[in-house]
């Protein structure tokens, strides 16, 4: 049994959406309790067995379904991941587009990355194959309520291992329907399981034999908590965290098209986004002109509707996570950064905040120290290509980073000495399934995507035939 579950139906919880545009509860939905928790865990170990038995052939030809039912419900879907997370709808299409594309891509090539890898030596015949290592908890947050999961779940399921999936509860809808969409693929129960709890049980999962590993993306503190578990239990761990992305503009960049791409970078998901732009490292040269190119657009951002083609800003999920937000503007500002446009709340119904602008940020500030999550965009002043690089790096995050300059050269230079896991020159940061994904420092451990994610949960076995 699950270790200190000792408790019964009493200890079930009640998950509530809300839609973050009007404050409006969404619905109710029954969380378990710890027997059935239990119930649940108990057929791991066929599942597990069934599901690394099925051909890799078998295992692509479900992911290939799944790409279509998810093509085939997209509005559906879009439209229930505006309503319980609040993103744009135009934001919710694309996400549901981009776990079609991710199914379709491990389809394509996972025969390629899980082959084994003969290795010349004196052995008659010796390789290394990599296998699946069982069950694995994926705790996924609700910034990306679709694309998280299919992100991590992709390639742990294709590998051949079994996934248990704890979403956030804000997104519970969310979570009961990517279910559905892939038992309606093909894949068994057993091979993937939503889990409608607390976090108050993931320590006694992480304990539980029958669970061999854990993913997770969400905050350094969420990151820390399960890390120590999983080390106490010796448990195979990936961890997706936070990020202060670093987005250089220097000198000699196009200003017209780099502020065109920052406000994207910045304000996709109304800010709430791992990879967001955090800070603009702009060298001073060309910072004034930077900043009313950038404040000239960002004037233009009106909040609305989220379901409205025409709305431009949309609201912080929650309303703690908008309060959590305030406070950091606020903390920044009397430590001496200036406030350009915005940074206050939007009175009305809904978790809106105005889209924003902070000048004159340095180290010290909340606007630079912290991951600031929503609509603000925030200038941090640089003498020259040095220091740009060195206040880039003054960050205890490393996730993703930008050079802009028509220089490909610089920038591919400048790139390389970025302290971070994906590093771009003149585009937004972004993750795809053909490159790995993940950071260093406080911005998580392994990598997702690509070949490199997909042999993150295997048993990578050595075999020699004499």
């Amino acid at each position: 049994m699950i270790p200190n579950a000792g408790a019964h139906s009493s200890d079930a919880m009640t998950f509530t959406t809300v839609n973050p545009a009007t404050g409006e509860v969404l619905q109710l939905y029954a969380g378990w309790d710890s027997d059935r928790l239990e119930s649940a865990l108990a057929g791991l170990s066929l599942a597990q067995a069934n599901w690394s038995g099925v051909s890799l052939g078998d295992r692509a030809a479900c992911l290939r379904r799944l790409a279509d039912g998810l093509r085939a419900q997209r509005d559906g879907h879009a439209c229930l991941m505006t309503l319980e997370m609040g993103k744009l709808i135009a934001e919710s299409r694309g996400e549901i587009d981009r776990c079609a594309r991710v199914c379709d891509y491990f389809a394509d090539h996972g025969a390629q990355f899980l082959a084994d890898e003969a290795i010349d030596t004196e052995a008659a015949a010796s390789y290394v194959t990599h296998e699946p290592l069982g069950t694995i908890l994926a705790i996924m947050p609700w910034n990306f309520p679709f694309w998280q999961v299919f992100r991590a779940a992709v390639p742990i399921l294709l590998a051949g291992n079994t996934v248990l999936v704890k979403h956030a509860p804000s997104v519970m809808g969310c979570a009961l329907a990517i279910e559905r969409l892939f038992h309606g693929a093909g894949f068994p129960a057993g091979a993937y399981q939503n889990l409608p709890i607390g976090v108050d049980a993931v320590p006694a999962l992480l304990a539980d034999p029958r669970i061999q590993g854990v993913t997770l993306t969400g905050s350094v503190r969420a990151g820390r908590a399960v890390a120590q578990l999983a080390g106490a239990n010796l448990k195979k761990a990936v961890f997706e965290l936070g990020g202060s992305d670093p987005f250089i503009v220097l000198e000699d960049a196009d200003l017209a098209a780099t502020v065109e791409k920052a406000v994207a970078a910045r304000f996709l998901n109304a800010g709430q986004s791992c990879i967001s732009a955090k800070r603009f490292i702009v060298v001073d040269t060309i910072a004034d002109a930077f900043v009313e190119l950038l404040l000239g657009r960002i004037e233009t951002l009106r909040h609305g509707d989220p379901q409205d083609a025409a709305t431009r800003l949309a609201p912080l999920a929650r309303a703690d996570l908008r309060d959590t937000l305030h406070g950091q503007v606020q903390a920044s500002l009397d430590a001496g950064a200036k406030v350009l446009a915005g940074c206050a709340p939007i009175a009305g119904p809904g978790y809106f905040y105005q889209a924003s602008l902070l000048d004159q940020v340095r180290p010290g500030m909340p606007a630079f120290d912290e991951e600031l999550f929503g609509p603000v965009a925030v200038v941090v002043r640089a003498r020259d290509e040095g220091e740009a690089v060195q206040l880039a790096n003054q960050s205890r995050f490393g996730l993703g980073g930008s050079v802009w300059t028509p220089n490909r050269a610089r920038g591919e230079r400048i790139v390389r000495e970025l302290q971070c896991g994906v590093a771009f020159v003149n585009a937004m940061v972004q993750s795809d399934p053909r490159l790995p994904f993940g950071g260093c420092k406080e911005s998580g451990l392994g990598r997702e995507l690509s070949r490199h994610g997909i042999l993150e949960f295997t048993n990578t076995k050595t075999v020699w035939i004499s």
